[in-house]
């Protein structure tokens, strides 16, 4: 079915919302998106692609695009505190050879790019007040003006107007973990591998950006006190290095470089029991906010970007392929969800027979049966929403 002469609106010029732009405009809809910030840019930062979420930037005819400014990951590397290897996973298998990481900068201009190559206007400073469901559903934004369409996609995050106008959200609940993030020069000459540095109650992953010219940093750790679920939040660099000053030598060089860091709280946040009503769709971090610990955030909201396109491509009443939609999306999203709360903690062990036990285990089952270690993420990496799923 087109989708010629549907006029939809998209709020959010984040990765899910570029995403379902470009994909709904080559299915023939009017798209425009709706983003408040002046200008289309992401603070300097990085993200994982795995092969679940490069299949749909293959199917909407950007996989090329992706693989100037990625770096092709290779394998996944487990080192405990002191800095010695505990495993790697060689990802050169074929339901993980398309594995990048990208700046989250040069992922977002090219889904602009893209998404304005498919005849998709994007305005900018356009804060949305409220949504309006409905027949004709309607956007409010905050000078007054109002815009209607046949269709509103919420793609606009952890704080979703959207989602606010669907159902009365639960409150998130504080992890008792904080993560940091930055990026510095790659001065050590890292390869394309992602380094897991582990240790009680903290640990570090790091991998290569820009053609290895950069490294990406988040470091996690468990604290008591209460810290502000915000991306935009700086803090000293001595913080981060005070929290670690007791790993490996790696560690130690490459925060030593930090110049300037952000910390975020760690958030359990509900997925949303509606997905759907009145004219309005939720997609990416608007219906399932996910922790960071199976780096599927980016992953999840291109996902929700082919099936929702999809499914609207489909006949019949619009609420009956919303109601696909969700139906294809929910359970999925939900066992990624539980997947990244549940893997924290196996980084974090602090009972040292129990982390020493945990970590031979780990050894052993590398040398001995490297494959079936990397089968257990087949359910995630495997997956193809563009093949129907």
């Amino acid at each position: 079915m087109s989708l010629t002469g549907t006029k939809i609106l998209v709020i959010g010029a984040g990765i899910g919302g570029l995403s379902v732009a470009r994909a709904l405009a080559l299915r023939g809809a009017e798209v425009t998106v709706l983003e408040q910030a002046e200008a289309i840019r992401e603070v300097g930062a990085g993200l994982q692609i795995s092969p679940n979420g490069y299949v749909v930037l293959r199917a909407l005819g950007l996989a090329e695009a992706l693989r100037g400014p990625a770096v092709q990951a290779r394998a996944v590397c487990l080192h405990d505190q002191a800095g010695a290897r505990v495993l790697r996973l060689d990802l050169a298998r074929a339901a993980q050879a398309d594995y990048y990481f990208v700046h989250r900068a040069d992922l977002i201009d090219l889904l602009a790019r893209g998404a304005r190559a498919a005849g998709v206007k994007i305005r900018l400073m356009q804060k949305v007040a409220r949504i309006a469901p409905g027949p004709r559903p309607r956007v409010v934004l905050a000078n007054g003006a109002t815009a209607g369409a046949d269709l509103v996609v919420g793609a606009d995050g952890l704080h979703s107007r959207a989602r606010a106008a669907l159902e009365q959200d639960a409150a998130p609940r504080f992890t008792g973990q904080a993560a940091w993030r930055a990026v510095v020069p790659n001065t050590d000459g890292r390869g394309p591998e992602a380094r897991v540095d582990m240790g009680a109650h903290r640990h570090v992953v790091s991998y290569p950006l820009r053609s290895g010219r950069l490294l990406n940093i988040v470091a996690v750790q468990e604290r008591a006190a209460w810290t502000a679920e915000s991306w935009s939040q700086e803090d000293d660099p001595l913080a981060l290095r005070a929290a670690f000053s007791d790993f490996g030598p790696e560690v130690q060089a490459m925060l030593a470089r930090v110049d300037r860091v952000n910390l975020w709280g760690l958030f359990r946040h509900p997925v949303a029991r509606h997905w759907h009503g009145g004219g309005v769709a939720l997609l990416g971090d608007a219906a399932h906010p996910t922790l960071p610990f199976m780096a599927q955030g980016a992953c999840l909201a291109l996902e929700d970007a082919w099936v929702l396109a999809d499914a609207l491509g489909q006949g019949g009443p619009l609420e009956a392929r919303l109601a696909a939609y969700q139906a294809r999306r929910a359970g999925r999203a939900a066992r990624v969800v539980a997947a990244a709360s549940r893997n924290a903690w196996k980084y974090h062990l602090a009972f040292p027979p129990l982390r020493w036990a945990a970590h031979g285990a780990l050894r052993l089952g590398g040398r001995l049966a490297p494959g079936r270690m990397m089968r257990q993420f087949d359910w995630i990496y495997g997956h193809d929403v563009t093949a129907g799923g």
